[in-house]
């Protein structure tokens, strides 16, 4: 037995030792958000287990139900709701909870009350489940001022004032991607532990990238600025190479890529779905939180994608997030359209 190398497996920055040396910068912090964020990891531990033995488990096919965005639901999307649902309540820290699979926000009962407002998708791209594609739970977190009852205006709040966000990737490994305002961090699943370890510290995003994400069958379509930055992509008037075109179908997978490899992820507004079709509490504002936190942009169309008021828990908003460059340029398209 290799005595020494079982010491240095235990010298490991584990996503609890990484939020609590965190909270060690913030003396007058009691622990709650700590405590939050411990149960959300064990929620995504266990969403993760049971994805991997989805199809062992007959978990696969519709639960025969269509949650409120008219998608048909799969057995996973319920239980994963259950799971954060529980998780989230049970920390003793939350107050009101946004899912995407609730048409209704939850609002906490006043003896497990806390002073966070948890707003999450709890099994993104689940539509890919059968084939094996990575999916994703996505989720972002507000506090609320100790002085009042809860309301939904604690969670109609610009993405700005997120304390928050993060994704756990179920994929051919297990990721949780954090950030708390001080910069993004990458966890990896190791099983042989149940830890999440740190491996990719201090995430940025490269400036420019060479890679376009987008569902090109909407194309006949988009608005003049995405048709003509997605053509601009494939045939480039610089003498630039194109770029590449990769599009998975999981926002959770497809945002994953263009962190690490840079690029630009577009969900554009068409005539199909005139107010896009990502919903702005919990996709477009932790996606785009984290964006700027490892050095990159988010954008509507018509604003920075933070600055955004939602006026209904599950209002949708066009977005075009990655790479700094990428994004000035497409928001230099939108520039150019003279305002009706």
């Amino acid at each position: 037995m290799d005595h020494a190398a079982d010491a240095h497996r235990t010298d490991l920055m584990t996503i609890t030792r990484y939020v609590l040396n965190e909270q060690s910068r913030h003396p007058e912090s009691r622990g709650d958000f700590t405590i939050l964020l411990n149960h959300i990891v064990l929620g995504c531990k266990f969403v993760c287990s049971a994805v991997n033995k989805a199809g062992l488990a007959k978990l696969i096919g519709l639960a025969g139900e269509t949650n409120v965005q008219g998608e048909e639901q799969k057995k996973l999307d319920v239980l994963s709701n259950e799971v954060f649902i529980k998780a989230l309540i049970s920390s003793g820290r939350t107050c009101i909870l946004v899912s995407e699979e609730d048409e209704e926000a939850t609002f906490v009962e006043p003896s497990k009350r806390g002073r966070y407002c948890v707003v999450f998708d709890p099994l993104d791209g689940s539509s890919n489940i059968d084939c094996g594609v990575s999916i994703g739970t996505i989720f972002g977190i507000y506090a609320i001022k100790d002085d009042h009852e809860p309301s939904l205006d604690d969670v109609l709040q610009p993405g700005k004032n997120m304390l928050a966000a993060g994704y756990c990737m179920y994929g051919s490994s297990c990721t949780f991607v954090l950030s708390t305002g001080n910069g993004v961090n990458g966890f990896t699943l190791d099983p042989s532990l149940g830890e999440f370890i740190l491996t990719h510290a201090d995430m940025k995003i490269p400036k420019k990238g060479n890679i376009y994400s987008v569902n090109e069958g909407n194309a006949k379509n988009w608005d003049g600025p995405t048709a003509r930055y997605v053509e601009k992509c494939k045939f480039p008037t610089d003498g630039s190479s194109s770029k590449s075109l990769r599009y998975i179908g999981s926002m959770v997978a497809d945002v994953h890529r263009t962190l690490l490899y840079g690029g630009i992820f577009l969900y554009p507004a068409d005539k199909k779905s005139p107010n896009g079709k990502l919903r702005v509490l919990y996709e477009v504002f932790p996606m785009s939180f984290l964006m700027e936190q490892a050095g990159g942009q988010a954008f509507t169309g018509k604003q920075r994608a933070l600055d955004l008021v939602p006026k209904k828990i599950h209002e949708r908003s066009p977005i075009f997030l990655g790479s700094y460059d990428d994004v000035e340029e497409i928001k230099a398209l939108y520039a150019a359209v003279p305002s009706t």
